[in-house]
């Protein structure tokens, strides 16, 4: 099968890209950079160089492949509609990732006991609705001939195919190395859904070959708290307890987004949906990776 990846040179991106080409797929990839033309011919994969608002190249690309992978930007929507014209009538497959920052409650590193599933989703908050409209957007899609899912990723922890680091677990280990003290946003007792990125390729592997058309998946293996998560750090790293980090102070290292949302939420949810499918995740949970596996070249 003939598959086209958008973000093909990023951590989704590229170990999706990877996983494809082991299974046998021909991948062409986009990618922004001259230079990672070169980086995701390494694994096998074919470069375009390109920018999500080049709507004619994404049409055509669409057109051209047996499937398309949307591993780039979740908030870019000009892009998806351009996505979905190419595929429009064709019963092809579109996977477009999206993530469950969406369900997100910036509660400042307080806990919760909500938990959210597949087909409870709430009404979105004002600064995640157009995201949650675009993952509307590809789900419509199901009723104009694309088999349309949206992969609705959690924490993912584990090393990429390209670049080897994920986006929150990282910023914990890079302010820990750099003060030498682990802190988490606010007490740390909030908590995320999370999964491995080899688990989350082995699922798109999948849903590329059997998700129904509108399907929506959760993408989760298990949860853990943040101060779970940066103790574990901190016993990998040889340093003291963790220490919470009020938000505000959080947020000048950090930003505001990455340290209300990526860090100092929760985002508990349930992925019924994949393993109906027939997933089976199965690789370390995220404890045990920071302690054995975080720090490994």
């Amino acid at each position: 099968m003939k598959v086209f990846v958008t973000g093909a040179a990023g951590f989704i991106g590229g170990s999706i890209a990877a996983g494809l080409v082991k299974a046998g797929h021909e991948v062409v990839g986009l990618v922004r950079q001259p230079e990672q033309l070169e980086e995701v011919k390494k694994i096998g994969v074919t470069g375009i160089l390109g920018a999500l608002d080049d709507r004619a190249l994404l049409i055509a690309q669409a057109c051209a492949a047996n499937a398309v992978i949307n591993a780039a930007s979740s908030d870019n929507r000009a892009a998806v509609e351009a996505l979905i014209e190419g595929l429009a009538g064709s019963g092809k497959v579109l996977l477009h990732t999206s993530g469950s920052s969406i369900v997100g409650d910036a509660s400042g590193g307080a806990g919760t006991d909500q938990i959210y599933h597949e087909d409870q989703l709430p009404e979105p908050t004002a600064d995640k609705a157009a995201r949650v409209a675009i993952d509307n957007l590809v789900l419509y899609a199901a009723n104009h001939g694309v088999r349309s899912a949206v992969l609705c990723n959690t924490l993912i922890y584990g090393h990429g195919a390209l670049p080897r680091d994920s986006v929150q677990l990282p910023r914990l280990l890079k302010q820990a190395r750099n003060s030498g003290i682990v802190r988490h946003v606010g007490p740390g007792r909030n908590i995320w859904s999370n999964v491995h990125i080899d688990d989350v390729v082995d699922l798109y592997l999948l849903a590329l070959d059997k998700t129904d058309a509108g399907a929506f998946y959760f993408v989760e293996s298990g949860e853990a708290s943040f101060r779970d998560m940066s103790g574990a750090i901190a016993t990998a790293l040889g340093l003291g307890e963790p220490q919470d980090w009020p938000l505000e102070q959080a947020k000048e290292a950090w930003g505001d987004e990455m340290a209300s949302y990526g860090l100092g939420s929760n985002s508990r949810v349930r992925g019924a949906r994949a393993r109906k499918l027939g997933w089976q995740p199965h690789r370390p949970p995220v404890l045990e990776w920071i302690a054995n596996d975080m720090l490994t070249a």
